[in-house]
């Protein structure tokens, strides 16, 4: 069987996301297509909008046919490590391709530019620490590099000011940089762009306009145009829809109990950020009066945000620096292709498979069973111990 795999968020699946999943079956002529998903926190540092188990329902009923949880390490990391984690999984499960959205939809310019940083590789990375040094975020340290680049050389590079560019980018670098057998392929991205707002006179929006247009207008109904029917039901039968601003209270909480010194111990906390976070909590009762007072040049609100999420959960710079590599396949749903494949894979799958969680796990996916406890008490659930309770869908 040929499996084409996604590394994904889905928050939540949308119109965009089901013409990328059927393009990316009919471009690579897959039997098969695989999800890396994320689980309750996200690569932007925020609480998922459903639950995991509802994200890859509304996957499942929509062309995806193997969901699999993208650990807490790097779903929640920087885009270098949230592409490395997301390929290594797809490799693991054997899959030949992967196929992700961007803004270009030409693997061309990806490989031309990744050439053309490797053959100015020292001068790449001065640039971009440099860059960083001044105040500038990775992603714009990262598009410095690249407009200096190209003046450097005659092929054309991909434009790396635009988000869905960069993580793909970031896809290719990292099969190239492990010598990965995935091919990788593009899907050109339709309609609205990442951070539109949602327009009424289309039938694709992003899911960020979706998620802010749920929130603002709570009229759950003017956004059912954008979402295969499947998909939305989910959406409308869910009693809840994570934030940050219903997270809030727990992480000030979290925040307000430790000293300087134990914020620092905390992945990505630095630069004298805690004295900061405990001043702002100690004053802001609301997410949004928190943010005003931390959010600067400096720190953006991604930044921000993973901080805030890594504290919440209690990831640590010790438990960063063991967690290399995913050490697991987690099986969050299925369908009968699916199963089929994983049941022709099983013996050569270079990672354990798991479907259900065993008593004994390590640390890697002890921090994800955390991470779901702490995300279900967040939005209000009565129980917590659920990857324990849940098995995979079967569809």
């Amino acid at each position: 069987m040929i499996a084409t795999g996604v590394i994904v968020e889905y928050n939540p699946f949308h119109n965009g996301h089901h013409y990328q999943v059927e393009t990316a079956r009919k471009e690579t002529q897959a039997d098969v297509l695989v999800a890396v998903m994320s689980g309750h926190f996200l690569q932007r540092g925020e609480p998922a909008l459903l639950n995991k188990w509802q994200r890859a329902k509304m996957a499942l009923q929509n062309g995806v046919d193997l969901v699999i949880e993208l650990p807490y390490a790097f779903a929640t990391g920087h885009a270098t490590d949230f592409a490395y984690g997301g390929v290594t999984l797809l490799e693991a499960l054997n899959c030949q391709s992967i196929s992700f959205g961007s803004e270009s939809g030409q693997i061309e310019l990806f490989k031309s530019t990744y050439d053309a940083f490797e053959q100015h590789h020292e001068q790449t990375q001065q640039i971009i620490q440099e860059a960083v040094k001044k105040g500038l975020s990775y992603p714009q340290a990262l598009q410095t590099a690249h407009e200096q680049i190209q003046s450097q050389t005659e092929h054309k590079l991909l434009d790396l000011a635009q988000p869905n560019n960069i993580l793909g980018y970031h896809y290719y670098e990292q099969i190239q940089k492990h010598q990965y057998r995935l091919q990788a392929t593009t899907v050109k991205r339709k309609g609205a762009g990442y951070h539109d707002n949602v327009d009424d006179r289309k039938t694709i929006a992003s899911a960020t306009g979706i998620r802010k247009a749920l929130f603002e207008t709570k009229q759950l109904e003017t956004l059912e145009k954008f979402m295969p029917a499947t998909a939305y039901d989910v959406l409308k039968g869910a009693q809840n829809y994570a934030s940050w601003a219903q997270f809030y209270p727990f992480f000030r909480f979290t925040v307000l109990r430790m000293n300087p010194e134990t914020l620092r111990q905390y992945v990505d906390v630095s630069e004298g950020i805690e004295f900061l976070f405990l001043e702002a909590a100690k004053e802001h009762a609301t997410f949004e009066g928190f943010m005003k007072h931390v959010k600067s040049k400096r720190y953006t609100w991604t930044r921000l945000q993973r901080m805030m999420t890594h504290i919440l959960v209690g990831y640590t710079k010790e438990q960063r620096a063991i967690f290399q590599t995913p050490s697991y396949i987690r099986v969050l749903g299925m369908t009968e292709k699916g199963q089929q494949y994983l049941s022709q894979e099983k013996k050569r799958l270079t990672l354990p498979l798991i479907s259900r969680i065993p008593k004994k796990h390590d640390d890697m996916l002890a921090l994800d069973l955390r991470a779901t406890d702490l995300y279900m008490i967040g939005t209000g659930a009565n129980t917590t111990r659920l990857d324990f309770q849940t098995p995979p869908i079967r569809l």
